[in-house]
């Protein structure tokens, strides 16, 4: 096991990965190369597949090593001092809660994470008999948390007005902006009008990727790229006027796929540092960076808790991947917080994937009331948007079969009888239910609710000795379990449904400029083409049947998206037009043949004259 005298590891943390070595896909930020631990992800079953994932999540927690690159770690001097600074911040604004704020923001899973960020924490402020004092943005408002509705997040100038909005009246707001791979011109946008009045925000930006690998692409209707913007934010942090929390945490499991390391990696940051300056207040005590890592520890302990029952979750990775094999759905229903990460999962399926809405679906059992900010935004909207445990029981349970999964999330602690009711409701129509339970040393289930499941991931936790904000800690440590389970899950589902092709996302939606610029690299890393060509082809898929005229070639990038959402397939089809250099009518036609999108991209690259895949695009091995 590694370790510095000043911080012994709880898990064994992998060794530094070959990204770490300057040359790897020296092009591409960390937050989209290839992660080589799951390069052969699409080949494993259900029990490599959880390994593969549970050594990714490791590396969250890998010191730097001096030797490679030296990127910034979780736990490097910079970082910790980083986290200290935003405490004491924080901290401020706690101390003086009338007409101050704490925002979080961003879009997508970002934002679901914001949101849901917000609500811990004020349910923590009321617990103590104090106000609420946070509130999040996210990119397309309350109804892009239950649904996905990625291209709101290319808008910087929609993000200022957002946070306007939220910010209106208040005389002191610090404001943590997340965007995993710094390219997010919602945030930047936010960040921008921070730094530009400053007498009242204090800006935080947190994501994956060092300053140099922000993205640099113009956005559009605004006069800075995410880089530049960042890269202001730099100078300020030397006056402590901004702060950039940028630690890096590896590739992906599945490339690009934010939603996973990505999202745990700023759940575990941003509760630390906010619970940290929670903790020290409360006790009018000074900050200690001794009090940071006991936190950041039990993260590292939940990893091991978690992964511990790995053939456990391989097993439902096997049955929720037979359901969507068979064309049947994965119904995740979760009480309370562990509710909402239910939803998050289901949600971020569909740009990730190109699933269904009802493929992977998660529902929310217990009150929401005091959650959103436009509740009205979510009610009576449409089946798109039902999350509630009345709209499982009024459209989910009557059209339940055998071959669909339903997993129960839940807690000891929460209504066991009301989770026993809705279990036996959904046994009268499928036996294919499975729990995910988690108690404390001491808690065990009733033998009445135990013989409903198959098969229940009971997750055993320690007793915490500490005071009100330890509870705190206990349930952010099953919330991120969970996430991790849930993630683990939906992806291996997807991976045996054969919709990812090596570790790539190849049936990602081309839904914002983030997943438009990664649809062009998924396409040069698999084909060896140049960008210019694969871009021609892409947009050929895009606006086929309609030929590519000097107008279209030339319009921006919001318009391509704007007829890609629309569509479906765009990047494998991209793919098969390239390796069999064909029309996109034919590679509909190779892909309505195939069993499987990757059965279909896997028969290309092993034609005869080809080698499979395109190592061209690969480093040598052999000069690592």
């Amino acid at each position: 096991m590694r370790g510095t005298k000043k911080y012994s590891h709880v898990i064994d943390t992998p060794d530094p990965g070959k990204w770490e070595l300057a040359g790897y896909e020296a092009a591409l930020p960390i937050t989209e190369k290839s992660n080589p631990i799951t390069r052969e992800i699409d080949k494993a079953d259900p029990a490599q597949i959880v390994q593969l994932l549970k050594d990714c999540d490791a590396e969250i927690f890998q010191e730097e090593d001096e030797a490679l690159v030296n990127y910034k770690r979780l736990y490097s001097d910079s970082v910790l001092k980083t986290m200290m600074d935003i405490i004491a911040k924080v901290q401020e604004m706690l101390k003086e809660p009338d007409n101050t704020l704490i925002v979080l923001s961003g879009g997508g899973a970002s934002g679901r994470l914001a949101f849901f960020m917000a609500v811990s924490f004020n349910k923590l402020l009321k617990g103590l008999g104090q106000p609420p004092q946070y509130t999040y943005i996210i990119a397309g408002g309350d109804r892009a948390l239950v649904a996905s509705h990625e291209g709101t997040e290319d808008s910087a100038l929609l993000g200022i007005e957002d946070l306007n909005k939220v910010c209106e009246g208040k005389k002191k707001v610090i404001f943590f902006g997340i965007s995993c791979g710094l390219s997010a011109p919602y945030v930047a946008g936010q960040l921008d009008f921070c730094m530009n009045n400053l007498d009242i925000f204090v800006p935080v930006l947190v994501g994956f990727n060092p300053v140099s690998m922000a993205r640099n692409e113009k956005i559009e209707d605004f006069h800075s790229t995410f880089r530049q913007v960042a890269e202001r934010m730099e100078k300020l942090q030397e006056s402590h006027k901004a702060f950039i929390l940028n630690p890096a945490v590896g590739p992906e499991g599945i490339t690009g796929s934010s939603r996973m390391k990505g999202g745990s990696a700023t759940k575990i940051i941003l509760e630390t540092l906010l619970l940290t300056a929670h903790k020290t207040v409360s006790k009018d005590s000074e900050v200690s960076e001794k009090c940071l890592l006991e936190i950041l520890r039990t993260y590292e302990r939940a990893h091991k808790v978690t992964y511990s029952q790995s053939k456990k979750i391989a097993a439902l990775v096997k049955q929720a991947g037979t359901s969507l094999q068979k064309k049947a759905y994965v119904y995740m229903v979760g009480w309370h917080t562990l509710g909402i990460i239910a939803i998050m999962d289901g949600a971020e399926c569909i740009p990730t994937f190109g699933a269904d809405i009802n493929d992977v679906r998660g529902f929310l059992i217990g009150d929401y009331s005091e959650m959103f900010n436009k509740e009205a935004d979510l009610i009576a909207q449409g089946p798109k948007f039902a999350f509630s445990e009345e709209d499982f029981v009024k459209t989910i349970l009557p059209t339940l079969t055998e071959l669909d999964t339903v997993l129960f999330l839940f807690t000891v602690d929460d209504d066991l009888v009301e989770v026993e009711k809705l279990a036996v409701q959904v046994k009268e129509r499928t036996s294919n239910m499975h729990a995910v339970c988690h108690a404390t040393v001491g808690q065990y289930l009733p033998a009445s609710l135990k013989k409903l499941f198959p098969s229940i991931i009971s997750i055993m936790w320690p007793i915490l000795f500490l005071e009100y904000e330890g509870n705190f800690i206990q349930r952010f440590q099953r919330e991120l379990s969970t996430k991790w389970i849930l993630n683990t899950v939906s992806t291996g589902a997807h991976v045996l449904k054969g919709k990812v092709f090596r570790n790539y996302m190849v049936d990602q939606k081309v839904s914002n400029s983030k997943l438009f610029g990664r649809a062009v690299s998924i396409l040069q890393s698999l084909t060896g083409h140049s960008q210019a060509k694969c871009l021609e082809v892409l947009l050929q898929v895009i606006y086929d049947p309609e030929p590519l005229s000097e107008a279209i070639r030339g319009a921006e990038v919001s318009k391509h998206i704007a007829v890609a959402t629309e569509k479906t397939r765009v990047v494998p089809t991209a793919l098969l037009c390239l390796l069999r250099n064909c029309s996109a009518q034919e590679a509909h036609l190779r892909l309505d043949a195939a069993t499987t999108i990757r059965g279909a991209l896997d028969a290309a690259l092993n034609a005869p004259g080809r080698k499979r895949g395109a190592s061209k695009a690969d480093p040598d091995e052999n000069s690592t």
